[in-house]
């Protein structure tokens, strides 16, 4: 499925329809492994996911690997793989008890980690248009 944006708000938009179709849909579980080179709007995405529970503050989190976001039962997990080099790295830092918990995990830069991610993974490729510095192109398909 392919979605076209002209803004940041716009990302976060698709962001905040994807959690919507996810809750409505009863679905409180889910990894979302995000794909994009640096600056094309994954925190974006992210930012607008968590608005649909009303959770403000999103931050990338470079330099934490994880940032822990919740709201009453909603739990978001959010990280940076950027960094993440081996299997022996996601074991640092908890990787396979977040995967289990209840919430949703949000990996930006999983292309590091791809084969590591659950069979249930809906991926998320943003990319720059070549019509305008703003514009996006998001992809989204599921890994099954």
């Amino acid at each position: 499925m392919y979605f076209y944006t002209n803004s940041e708000k716009e990302t976060e938009n698709i962001g905040y329809n994807l959690a919507k179709k996810l809750d409505t849909g009863g679905i409180r579980q889910a990894f979302i492994a995000l794909r994009g080179e640096m600056g094309v709007g994954k925190t974006a995405f992210v930012r607008g996911f968590a608005s649909y529970f009303e959770i403000s503050g999103v931050r990338s989190p470079t330099y934490t690997v994880v940032n822990e976001y919740s709201r009453g039962t909603t739990r978001i997990f959010h990280f940076d793989m950027y960094r993440i080099e081996s299997e022996d790295d996601l074991y640092s830092i908890g990787f396979d008890d977040y995967v289990r918990a209840r919430g949703y995990c949000i990996a930006e830069w999983s292309e590091n980690v791809t084969e590591y991610l659950p069979d249930t993974t809906i991926f998320v490729t943003i990319s720059r248009s070549t019509e305008g510095e703003s514009k996006r192109i998001i992809y989204m398909e599921d890994k099954e």
